[in-house]
């Protein structure tokens, strides 16, 4: 189990990252794709990167980049910079700037559980042309892996941001911790991250949490090993029905027969209400409409793709699938 010990002022400085992290998905979709587990939601988006990366004959080049990052256990602190919350190209040339003294000790530890090939040496020992072949190498990788269903991937962040932010309204940074139940466990200033793979303790000492919402984290929160780094936890989100192919979206036919009861003004009203997040209660005020109303279009809306329902004790929050949305904005 990983304990998280917050202070006041830890409270204080406690947020959501602004939108998906690229690297943080680029890193750990590294582990989903050499991973056993076959997680149907990722299914196709597995099979369709395998096949590219089969036909590129540059895929030797990502040797190095699939050896630092093994399905699991641990992997380098130094290919998740901080500086990734501000976008693709920052995390990449934090990657590239990184001291030789960090990538020494980040090796050392991957070496120890798994064999690395031999341009690890020379990139431990600092050598710049290793290192931005190792930027290279993810900017070819994300690519093909994560550039064309970006979308689809910021759509389930946002989603998850929209739950956490009334979250944080309703009950402030505390309500926030608690709402990531059940994987997370808030009591007592201490933030418990369950089925962690190794019990440690980390002391926040004032400098807060950035929770990192993301599509591919696996059940288990990541946290990085480095206690003097600023603290991030990674959490996964709902996927939204996957990364299938935009072709094969409503493709089956109860999908079709449930778009075609889409027709009519207040299930239209149910799904613009939904843009940034609802309840059924709230859905019902709004839209002067009753509860088992605003319930029974919003079930429709769900079996159709278009809408994510998740509750919360007595409560069920609303917000759009990547589908449903692209029906609000057509």
């Amino acid at each position: 189990m990983l304990k998280i010990h917050f202070s006041g002022e830890d409270i204080l400085r406690t947020r959501v990252a602004p939108a998906a992290d690229p690297v943080w998905e680029l890193v750990l979709s590294l582990h989903a794709l050499q991973g056993r587990n076959r997680d149907p939601l990722t299914s196709a988006w597995r099979r369709t990167v395998t096949r590219g990366l089969r036909r590129d004959v540059a895929s030797d080049q990502l040797r190095l980049l699939f050896a630092l990052n093994p399905p699991r256990g641990y992997f380098p602190d130094f290919l998740t910079p901080y500086a990734s919350v501000e976008g693709f190209e920052a995390g990449l040339d934090a990657v590239r700037s990184t001291p030789i003294e960090v990538l020494q000790r980040d090796l050392t530890l991957v070496a120890a559980e798994n064999p690395l090939p031999t341009s690890a040496a020379a990139l431990a020992r600092g050598d710049v042309a290793t290192l931005h072949h190792l930027a290279d190498s993810m900017e070819q990788y994300r690519a093909l892996a994560i550039s064309p269903y970006w979308g689809r991937i910021q759509a389930a962040v946002a989603a998850d941001r929209n739950r956490r932010a009334r979250a944080l309204l309703d009950g402030g940074v505390e309500g926030l911790l608690t709402s990531l139940r059940p994987s997370m466990r808030w009591a007592n200033g201490v933030l418990e991250v369950r089925d962690y793979p190794h019990s440690r303790e980390l002391h926040l000492d004032g400098r807060g949490l950035l929770l990192v919402p993301s599509f591919f984290c696996a059940p288990t929160p990541v946290a990085l090993l480095d206690p003097a780094l600023p603290p991030v936890l990674v959490y996964p989100v709902d996927r939204l029905g996957g990364l299938a192919d935009s072709d094969a979206t409503g493709g089956t036919g109860a999908g079709r027969e449930s778009l075609a009861a889409l027709l009519g003004r207040t299930r239209a009203a149910v799904l613009q209400a939904s843009d940034d997040g609802c309840t059924t209660g709230e859905m019902a005020r709004r839209l002067d409409i009753s509860p088992a109303a605003a319930s029974q279009h919003a079930t429709v809306l769900r079996n159709a793709g278009l809408l994510v329902s998740h509750r919360d004790r007595n409560t069920v929050l609303h917000t759009l699938t990547p589908l449903g949305r692209a029906v609000l904005e057509a």
